[in-house]
């Protein structure tokens, strides 16, 4: 059997189920044999992560622990290039014998909207195949509006013997879980529950090491160093 990795990628500050959603509807669509998620070291579109990357990785190993096929990798959080861009990623994972017909990068439809302004475009749109997945206030069916430009690279599932072909977009207009991990930072920050917006494992995880909880001036626990998100691996 053909090898049909997919990659979900993200800054996961916390991994949430909406992510999970994504990667489930991949998966099942597409026949994945195997789900690679990439927490970003500092990625370029977005501000510097709350959580240290040592975090952020448990979270995400916590999250797919359970679920076949898929694993968390630290091919970003390992480098020493300054940012994370997805096209080094996939040449990495070139670098590592995947053809980029074998990779499917996983990513919601709000994001893919911008994907003109990402780092080699259109050039990476070559390294894989693109399985774009609905979210919450953005729909693939928006896209061939908004992306004018990639209508002919446009499919839908089913993609038959995909392996075989150039690298497509693809669409999946599918239900996820109307969750961000902004929200999710505002209801911690605000002493409000989030059961059920992360998977128990990463909110026990987040509730035993105190994250996202606002550091108060004066404090004795003010020092992050102190407390035991910062002492985790010894790192502040």
């Amino acid at each position: 059997m053909s090898r049909r990795v997919g990659i979900l990628g993200g800054t996961f500050d916390p991994i949430h189920t909406g992510h999970i959603d994504l990667g489930i509807v991949a998966q099942t669509l597409l026949t994945l044999t195997r789900v690679l998620v990439i927490p970003a070291r500092v990625p370029p579109h977005r501000p510097q992560p709350m959580a240290s990357s040592y975090h952020r990785f448990a979270m995400v190993a916590l999250a797919v622990a359970n679920r076949r096929g898929w694993r968390a990798s630290d091919l970003e959080l390992e480098t020493t290039d300054p940012r994370s861009y997805t096209t080094m990623t996939l040449q990495k994972l070139h670098g590592q014998g995947y053809a980029p017909s074998e990779l499917f990068f996983i990513i919601g439809a709000d994001a893919f909207a911008e994907i003109e302004t990402w780092r080699d475009y259109p050039t990476i749109l070559d390294r894989s195949h693109f399985a774009v997945v609905s979210r919450p206030g953005c729909s693939v069916e928006d896209l061939p509006r908004l992306l004018p430009g990639l209508r002919r690279r446009l499919i839908r599932p089913p993609v038959g013997a995909i392996d075989e072909r150039d690298p497509a977009i693809i669409l999946i207009d599918e239900r996820t879980a109307d969750v961000s991990s902004t929200a999710i930072r505002e209801r911690r920050a605000a002493g409000e529950s989030i059961g059920g917006m992360v998977d128990l494992g990463v909110e026990q995880h987040i509730e035993q090491h105190g994250l996202y909880i606002p550091i108060i001036p004066g404090r004795r626990d003010s020092d992050d160093s102190d407390t035991p998100a910062g002492r985790l691996h010894g790192e502040s």
